[in-house]
């Protein structure tokens, strides 16, 4: 039985990427700050019914000794290291705490293994954000990077110390440039999840408006569920790499929404406002991936349509607010 260790492991994609594990036979550990709130923490994993099968460890990635100490003691095969300060509008708000967490807790995950483990294979969730103001109409691994918020930069920053760990000192480190990747799990602060949970309430009768900012820009949105297949994948390679994943398609904020609300039979021009605060600084206006590398040599390729997805998390998010409504208690995850 192999051991992986992931960490960010009560997010939308260590909960995926935990199930898939326990469905290949792993034993999996997830590394998690200690919180007060842990019943909240672990909603996700209790979603897709896995949190009874997972180790769980008190650790932070700012914290080298305690990184340490966990690889020592779990002595993983694989290391997935997925945590991080991942919202981009709050790393302008906090851009220190964004690049000690996202870009340095990187580096002290990579020295740990490189200390205490350095047979482990290790993946970092590197984003399309670090693209940025775009320099080419299609991304791929060649593409330069421009990063446009402090999150970027700080995803840059641990994106070429995996390079460099991989080359300077042998280690089997890996990067998935990850475009955006949703579902019923994505926190309620994203736009996407913020567009289907707004759907709900409307059709609820909870709310009559979703106030949103830029409608006009544009991403490359799969579901994460697909996305961490090819985290996986990476890691069964002989030697280690960096890899696009994304599905090549493009969609508008403006045209989710419509999908969103169609879903539950509503019209978005009725309900989405525009606010002028809720545009960012430095706004990234279009993203879109080339992932013919991993179709190549991960034989990956996204399999969940953008319809599908949003299909999922609206009814998801009905669900949630229906149940809510009938226990008096918050939705079960986001």
């Amino acid at each position: 039985m192999r051991t992986a260790l992931i960490t960010g492991i009560t997010g939308q994609d260590g909960a995926y990427l935990a199930a898939l594990l326990l469905e290949k036979e792993y034993r999996v550990v997830g590394m998690a700050r200690r919180s007060a709130s842990a019943d909240m923490v672990s909603a996700r994993l209790r979603w897709l019914g896995v949190l009874d099968r997972i180790e769980l460890v008190d650790g932070d990635l700012l914290d080298l000794s305690s990184l340490i100490r966990i690889v020592q003691q779990v002595e993983p095969d694989e290391v997935y290291n997925l945590a991080a300060q991942s919202f981009v509008a709050a790393s302008w708000q906090q851009p220190l705490l964004t690049g000690q967490a996202t870009g340095i807790g990187a580096a002290n995950m990579l020295e740990a293994v490189r200390l205490a483990r350095p047979q482990a294979r290790f993946y970092q969730a590197s984003s399309s954000e670090m693209y940025g103001l775009i320099q080419e109409r299609v991304q791929t691994e060649r593409t330069p990077f421009y990063p446009r918020s402090p999150y970027a930069v700080a995803k840059l920053y641990a994106h070429w110390m995996t390079v460099n760990y991989r080359e300077s000192f042998g280690l089997h480190a890996s990067s998935g440039i990850l475009f955006n990747h949703e579902s019923p799990l994505r926190g309620i602060e994203f736009v996407t999840r913020k567009v289907t949970d707004g759907v709900a309430r409307i059709k609820l009768g909870l709310a009559n408006q979703l106030p949103l900012g830029n409608l006009d820009a544009t991403r490359d949105w799969g579901h994460a569920r697909d996305y961490v297949q090819a985290m996986w994948l990476m890691l069964q390679q002989d030697a280690a790499d960096d890899y696009v994943v994304a599905t090549g398609r493009t969609t508008s904020i403006r045209e989710l929404c419509r999908l969103a609300f169609s879903q539950a039979g509503l019209d978005y021009e009725e309900h989405v406002v525009t606010r002028s605060d809720l545009i960012r600084p430095a706004e990234v206006d279009v993203l879109l991936g080339d992932a013919g590398k991993a179709r190549t040599v991960l034989g990956w390729q996204a399999e969940t349509s953008l319809e599908d997805m949003i299909a999922e998390m609206v009814e998801a998010d009905l669900r949630r607010h229906r149940e809510r409504a009938g226990a008096g208690r918050p939705p079960a995850a986001g």
